[in-house]
């Protein structure tokens, strides 16, 4: 990592120098490539597409945080554009009426953008200047590779968690339509073995998801740790507990007038999955926005997942999570 440091420094402002020298440092580090296709590569302890270490870098190098910002940290598929979703509206519940929100009309990844692709990646599409205040951006980066200015300024840090067997069927899905494939259940064995071995975007996830968990133990007045599961138990609980932290609780007024409800019901899985924008149209990235939406249930794990490979995958928990006081719910 610090070789990639140097190379991009040393660069200065010529971009396409910087990601020519980039292409060949990246060769030198460790590469995998999943059944789907994707390419990982392994750097600080974390698996990235390669495709977005350069962004990852320059995100970590230049992000200046504001006090006023809210960053918003998952891993791939754990439930990401639901989180986009809500708390963009509760940011902008003044802003928009429910009625009128901008989520009726784009997709929760074109109002949150990911700060290492749509901000810093190589083909930037946004300039975090013409964002308002407050700033809500998101990130699949871990903890350990945030910007010192996110650690050391006043923001808050949402993190949302889901149990890593639906996860792991979900970007299974996800991963065939990125490489414009269809869903192959073949794969899923080797697929499994990898992760169970660490090599996943942003993985191991047992690392990614410890760090945040620490780090909201260490400073929870910083960093809020969500369970996805959890939050589909008991919604309007945990959405409260969202908006307080954010610094916008809902008032009284509001509760008494039904907003919450409101806002989880334009929120909602099925809701978000039935708008024209997100059937038929494409994010700002060039995808469709139907691909951010499959499920979104707890359990569907079941349909995939062998006997042997939830043994494993026990007794894989057992010794990563151990002590930490961090679990998880499968159905």
């Amino acid at each position: 990592m610090e070789k990639l440091k140097e190379t991009y420094q040393t660069c200065g402002d010529e971009e396409r120098m910087g990601e020519k020298e980039m292409e060949v440092v990246l060769k030198t580090l460790p590469m995998e490539k999943l059944p789907e296709g994707i390419d990982p590569c392994f750097y600080e302890r974390h698996w990235y597409r390669s495709k977005f270490i350069h962004g990852s870098i320059k995100f970590q190098e230049h992000f200046k945080a504001q006090d006023t910002d809210l960053i918003l940290a998952t891993f791939p598929k754990s439930g990401t554009t639901w989180l986009k979703a809500l708390t963009f509206t509760i940011a902008n519940r003044n802003n928009y009426p429910v009625s009128e929100s901008p989520l009726l009309t784009t997709n929760p990844h074109d109002l949150v953008p990911f700060l290492e692709v749509d901000v810093y990646g190589k083909n930037p599409i946004l300039k975090l200047e013409d964002l308002p205040s407050p700033r809500v951006l998101g990130t699949h980066m871990p903890y350990s590779a945030l910007p010192i200015s996110i650690k050391d300024s006043n923001c808050r840090v949402v993190y949302l968690c889901r149990n890593l067997l639906d996860m792991f069927i979900s970007y299974r899905h996800f991963a065939a339509k990125l490489s414009n494939t269809p869903f192959d259940p073949s794969l899923i064995e080797e697929s499994f073995d990898m992760f169970c071995r660490g090599v996943s975007s942003y993985g191991p996830f047992w690392d990614h998801v410890l760090e945040y968990w620490k780090a909201s133990q260490e400073r929870p007045d910083k960093v809020l740790f969500l369970k996805y599961e959890d939050m589909k138990e008991d919604p309007i609980s945990h959405f409260k507990v969202l908006a307080k932290f954010m610094g916008l609780p809902f008032s009284a007024e509001e509760e008494s007038q039904g907003v919450i409800e409101e806002v989880l019901k334009l929120c909602s899985f099925n809701n978000l999955k039935d708008l024209e924008v997100n059937k038929n149209e494409k994010t700002r990235r060039g995808n469709p926005c139907s691909m951010f939406f499959r499920k979104g249930e707890v359990g569907d794990w079941a349909n995939y997942l062998t006997p042997s490979m939830l043994e494993r995958i026990n007794k894989l928990m057992e010794e990563k999570f151990a002590g930490s006081g961090l679990n998880f719910k499968f159905s």
